[in-house]
């Protein structure tokens, strides 16, 4: 019997694996960081045997709560992944598997590989509506990647798209990829409507380097990127230096920042209430993109989410709070679950990379709602 985690965003610590029936595992933090949750790890074993695997220490991890109903997801070819039911018991997780095959991957979530993102890149790229370019290099060297879509026009509404400032937030990629995919599609009347009043900046992978080493939340040398955007800087937070940087170039009429949360069982937007400049205007778009979002899909509620910003107590190095106070206009952050959608669970899948996918598509119908008032 093996385990594994030397592989992109590989992240587990072996405390005993000697025999089957008692697999001790822990998560180690993020690099430099007091973060840990994100694991991602690989058995190799008697197949048709029954295994049983602890996670301890978690009463220590970032969001102890996000383990209570949490059920570990699974695969045997890292295409279809599905859940195994487990226990918390307030600091371990326990689960048992039988593997079908004699290898056999869990993650927190469904991973998404910095391959698949290269991939969902220059496939991109490829339609004549697309430009990639690389904004500057991250501390462990990757690129970082910005997604341009549709001519820029003076005329043109400017709609910023960020995902994965956290980086095992994989379901934010998962939705990036929906979204990509459903605007370049030259048969979809939404996409070619939105085209024609928006250009959109996309950037699917802000922690490229986080999602390489399996990091929950922060980047290479453990800085929260989500906490960076008054003063980013090229020494701590590269990634974040470099698109505002562009932001600023381009100018923005909308922003959203993708992101999954682990603890409450829901999808859900959250907004800019708390930034000084809030008014009316914006208050309207928030509730008018709401409303669209929940017309085009019940996957998205407005009943459970963060408590709201009290006026002018925002946090101000918060993406979509710094956004949105800079420039004046709608700056949500959508939040998904890593559990799943308690109003429409799924024994079996629970909250899904198809899902997440779809979540993706639909937000860009409920853009083109917005759109015309932005």
């Amino acid at each position: 019997m093996k385990i594994f985690s030397n592989f992109d965003s590989g992240n587990i610590h072996v405390i005993q694996a000697h025999t089957r029936d008692d697999i001790q595992l822990s998560i180690p933090n993020d690099n430099q960081s007091e973060f840990s949750q994100w694991f991602h790890f690989r058995l190799e074993s008697e197949s048709q045997k029954e295994h049983s695997i602890t996670i301890t220490g978690l009463k220590e991890s970032a969001y102890p709560e996000g383990w209570q109903d949490y059920d570990v997801v699974a695969s045997y070819d890292r295409q279809e992944w599905f859940r195994i039911p487990a226990q918390f018991d307030g600091d371990t997780l326990s689960f048992t598997a039988i593997p079908e095959c004699d290898s056999m991957y869990f993650a927190y979530f469904a991973p998404y590989s910095y391959q698949r993102h290269l991939d969902l890149l220059h496939q991109a790229q490829t339609h004549y509506l697309c430009r990639l370019e690389t904004l500057g290099q991250t501390l462990d060297g990757h690129d970082m990647s910005l997604l341009t879509i549709g001519e820029p026009s003076e005329t043109k509404k400017r709609i910023w798209i960020t995902a994965r400032q956290h980086p095992g937030e994989t379901m934010a990629e998962w939705f990036m990829e929906g979204l990509i995919e459903r605007l370049l599609d030259d048969t979809d009347t939404a996409a070619r409507a939105l085209l024609d009043k928006a250009t959109f900046y996309l950037v699917p992978n802000m922690n490229p380097d986080g999602s390489v080493r399996g990091h929950l939340r922060t980047n290479a040398i453990g800085t929260n990127l989500n906490r960076e955007w008054q003063t980013p800087s090229l020494e701590r937070s590269p990634e974040v230096y470099y698109v505002r940087e562009r932001m600023e170039q381009t100018g923005l009429d909308m922003f959203l920042d993708i992101h999954g949360d682990e603890a409450l069982p829901y999808n859900f937007v959250s907004g800019s209430e708390g930034i000084p400049s809030y008014d009316e205007h914006i208050a309207q778009l928030e509730t008018q993109f709401k409303q669209a979002l929940m017309t085009i899909t019940p996957e998205f509620q407005d009943e459970y989410g963060y408590d709201k910003d009290a006026p002018g107590s925002a946090n101000l190095t918060v993406g979509s709070n710094w956004v949105g106070e800079r420039f004046k206009t709608l700056a949500y952050t959508i939040e998904m679950p890593f559990k799943d959608n308690a109003n429409h669970p799924d024994e079996l899948y629970g909250w899904s990379p198809e899902r997440s996918v779809a979540f993706g598509e639909d937000t860009l119908a409920a853009i083109l709602q917005v759109v015309d008032h932005l």
